[in-house]
């Protein structure tokens, strides 16, 4: 590609600006107006370049007066971006700027910042080494990686490396850290944190990111406060100059929880959580025992464990002939052959005494006769390679970490970099630190339903759930209401945890639960049966649709869908599926004019791979489909030399598959219908990856949503990467299709789809009793029919009258989709000059115990 003298020259011009040398700036400036021939016009002399015009050499924009506004006003969030424009000289009659990434850029050149890991390694480590290194080096700074936690820290010397893009090339799918954690005692000594103070000082370092438990964010935090007075004492021995200690006066600090345990106050999950979630779940059929609560909780929810032990809800006296009991009433009047007790670490009865292990397993051998095995997974849960999940989590982290660090200032208070809902948050450090210690202290005084809603509204929501579910509890009256369950579209895993929990709420409400074979043409053809409790048993951990699913629409079938109805009176519709499901629900209801029938209430929970549905941020299935989708690719790749996959995702028109899979897998690009692209975009990505291939990247990775454009097809991409590619690289391709459908769920949809089900049933029983009159159900208001969806960190109920204006029904997706945002992110990380001032910054989120009794939906 041929450089532009005009914006080679400019680059050059700025980073002198940046640098503080005005007289050599202005002396370029005169240079270039006389020597650079306007971008607009061949060989004319001009100062002020045309407006709107893209440059062919960096693709930014310069941007017409009309644009000054909206810019000055995207540059006042930051501050440092703000004053380094203001040192601009930029002529009156004609306002031109590149783009914000431009000058992010040039304020962080020459600026240093260092990452670590320490304590207990996590799965998702690497997915935040590798997006906090790159994005530091991507605007402008240096980064430094420091080897073996706090350890290397305070020992130094080549301990503390600087990275280059290439360190982190391929790691974004590996277990543990690249980089290496270790408790560190020296570090908890006021020596320790000196000879660490001079190790930074020494490589120009004033930014630090921690990767970490709270033990490791609150020692950071410790090292920042005291940070002058370390430097005061090395002046004093004469470790560090005067000078040297102005030059590095202040320490800015932000933290990345890397947990399995996701115990830590103020975020909603944890980088590794996911992932012990994934292990668990691989090896539920044999499980008697697991490590941590978070887990044990979580994975008892999605397993459909017969009890679960967790130090944070101590069973009552008496709980060795209720657990028997049930375990023997699950046998002999549930069918099943199988129990699963899940064991938390620290699991205590309301005395204070431990529960362990192997005294249950000798308790249900002595009075119930049954074969019973241990297994402990220990250290099994943070093994094995990261989740989707995970590395998704761990890049969008670790890129806000990036940008926080080198927004903050001296009086900028050490922050968390957490999870609310779908969205990076700042979290004051110090508020989560104490909100996670008042956890333990509850406990310790015995006020464990404290306890319980101090771990956060998640947590609470899924004890809860967990023990509705868990044991049938007969309802103390019959209710005169019944609803039936039915898939609607493509199958999705997670569809069978949501009928399942459906089921059981339906019938602990007291409501008889009819289930649907087949989708509406089944509820048309009458396929309909009654569900009991025992009936859906197992159903939480099988893929697929096990009630049968079909994407035929009930506009054709109207008559005999009233008529199934009327006949089982059928008070409520749960529909579980994908867009045709919300699309069938619009139909039902706006046929409520023809039929009186129809005035029941609906909901829909989205369930489908592609993630369309209006009214939600995630669909069930969506998370386990990427997970499928990404780590066959990246291992097979794994052993090639010199070669670049091109992959089709399914989707439809909708990209989150193939964006979601790209952000976790390191694709070098992806291509989608959302975002527009042609064939100078192509042989741009091309070249790139013909660039990176000429040095150190040995396989490339480019993803195709399979719906992204009319004629460039994947077997077109695929020829022209193979013929642009000759002699640097080969390639091949892989249409992944149907394979996204299938497998067994993954934990996050499992959870989720169990969690939709029983609040949708919840929503339902509430309508029923509203329009409840003169003896039969009548509910005609738009409220009552709706999608149940996760907007944000809230799950709620969106009407589909609502839905039906921000619909793209032609293309089957919303027509505003939020993680559209994430996209910059993956070119940065790919090494694309990309416009940064698309990316949104977190916000600051104080950590109370308001803020934490939010149900986050996950």
């Amino acid at each position: 590609m041929n450089t532009c003298p005009w914006c080679t020259c400019w680059l050059h011009f700025l980073r002198l600006q940046a640098s503080g040398l005005r007289e050599k700036a202005e002396i370029l400036e005169d240079e270039r107006v006389e020597k650079t021939a306007a971008p607009g016009g061949a060989g004319e002399k001009s100062k002020h370049p045309p407006s709107a015009v893209y440059c062919g050499c960096h693709r930014w924009k310069l941007r017409s007066a009309e644009e000054k506004l909206a810019n000055e006003e995207e540059a006042a969030r930051f501050p440092r971006i703000k004053t380094l424009r203001a040192n601009f000289t930029l002529p009156a009659d004609g306002f031109y700027f590149f783009k914000f990434s431009l000058f992010f850029v040039m304020t962080c050149a020459g600026r240093a910042m260092a990452v670590l890991t320490s304590g207990g390694d996590a799965q998702g480590m690497n997915a935040a080494i590798r997006a906090v290194t790159r994005m530091g080096i991507y605007v402008g700074a240096k980064v430094y990686l420091i080897h073996e936690g706090y350890q290397g820290l305070v020992d130094g010397g080549d301990n503390i490396k600087l990275a280059h893009w290439h360190s982190v090339t391929d790691i974004i799918q590996l277990g543990g850290t690249v980089i290496g954690s270790a408790r560190c005692k020296a570090f908890m000594t006021r020596e320790g944190r000196v000879s660490a103070a001079f190790n930074l000082v020494k490589k120009g370092i004033t930014n630090l990111c921690v990767c970490g438990g709270d033990g490791s964010l609150t020692g950071a935090n410790i090292f920042r406060n005291e940070w002058s007075d370390l430097l005061d004492e090395l002046v004093k021995k004469g470790r560090i100059t005067d000078t040297m200690a102005k030059q590095h006066y202040n320490l800015n600090i932000v933290g990345l929880v890397g947990s399995i345990d996701n115990d830590f106050c103020g975020t909603d999950m944890t980088i590794g959580a996911d992932s012990a979630l994934h292990r668990i779940m691989e090896i539920i059929d044999a499980i008697m025992t697991t490590a941590q609560r978070y887990l044990a909780l979580v994975s008892a929810l999605a397993s459909g464990a017969d009890w679960v032990f967790i130090p944070e809800a101590p069973p009552q006296e008496g709980w060795e002939d209720n657990m028997c009991a049930r375990l023997k009433g699950s046998r002999t009047s549930g069918g099943s052959r199988l129990n699963i007790i899940i064991v938390a670490e620290g699991a205590i009865d309301i005395n204070g005494k431990p529960i362990s292990s192997n005294y249950i397993k000798d308790l249900v051998q002595e009075r119930l006769g049954y074969d019973t095995r241990v297994t402990v997974l220990g250290h099994v849960q943070r093994g094995g390679i990261p989740s989707a999940f995970d590395r998704m989590l761990s890049s969008i982290l670790g890129v806000e970490a990036v940008v926080a660090l080198l927004e903050a200032s001296p009086e900028t208070p050490a922050c968390v970099i957490g999870l609310s809902g779908n969205q990076a948050v700042r979290l004051p450090l110090v508020e989560c630190v104490e909100m996670t210690k008042l956890v333990q202290t509850a406990m310790n005084e015995k006020r464990f339903d404290e306890a319980i809603k101090l771990r956060g509204g998640s947590f609470e929501s899924n004890w809860n759930i967990y023990k509705s579910l868990a044991f049938h509890k007969p309802p103390q009256s019959k209710s005169n209401f019944s609803f039936a369950i039915l898939n609607v579209g493509a199958p999705a895993a997670g569809m069978n945890s949501a009928v399942r929990s459906a089921v059981r709420s339906g019938l602990s409400h007291g409501h008889k639960v009819y289930g649907v074979n087949d989708g509406f043409l089944g509820l048309a053809d009458g396929a309909v049966f009654e569900m009991e409790w025992h009936s859906v048993a197992g159903w939480t951990g099988q893929g697929s649709s096990l009630l049968g699913t079909k994407r035929t629409l009930p506009n054709s079938h109207l008559e005999k869908i009233v008529e199934t109805i009327t006949k089982f009176e059928i008070s409520a519709l749960l529909v579980i599926g994908g867009f045709e499901g919300y699309q069938g629900v619009l139909e039902l209801y706006e046929a409520r004019t023809h039929y009186d029938e129809l005035c029941i209430p609906m909901v829909v929970i989205p369930a489908t791979i592609s993630n369309n549905v209006p009214g939600t941020f995630f669909s069930v299935g969506t998370d386990t489909a990427v997970n499928c989708s990404c780590d066959k690719i990246k291992q097979s790749a794994s052993g090639t030399k010199r070669r670049v996959f091109v992959v089709e995702t399914m989707g439809g028109y909708c990209g989150y598959l193939a964006s979601a899979t790209g952000i976790a897998v390191g694709a070098d690009a992806a291509y989608i219908f959302e975002d527009p692209f042609n064939i100078l975009d192509l042989k741009t990505n091309v070249e790139h990856l013909s660039e990176k291939m000429k040095k150190d990247v040995q396989r490339g990775l480019i993803l195709r949503n399979e719906k992204c454009h009319e004629n460039y097809t994947t077997d077109f991409i695929h020829k022209l990467y193979s013929s642009e590619g000759k002699n640097i690289f080969d390639c091949r391709v892989n249409v992944l299709g149907h394979l996204q459908q299938g497998g067994a769920p993954s934990p996050f949809d499992r959870n989720f789809g169990t969690k939709l089900g029983v609040k949708a049933i919840e929503w339902l029983s509430e309508k029923l009793t509203e329009n409840y009159r003169q003896g039969r159900v009548f509910a005609n208001s738009p409220e009552t029919a709706c999608v149940i969806g996760l907007n944000r960190k809230v799950v709620s109920f969106t009407p589909v009258t609502e839905l039906k204006e921000i619909t793209d029904f032609e293309h089957r997706m919303p027509k505003v989709e939020w993680w559209l945002k994430l996209r910059p992110m993956l070119k940065m990380l790919a090494k694309y000059q990309t416009s940064f001032n698309e990316y949104v910054p977190g916000e600051i989120e104080h950590v109370t115990q308001r803020s934490i009794s939010i149900d986050s939906g996950f």
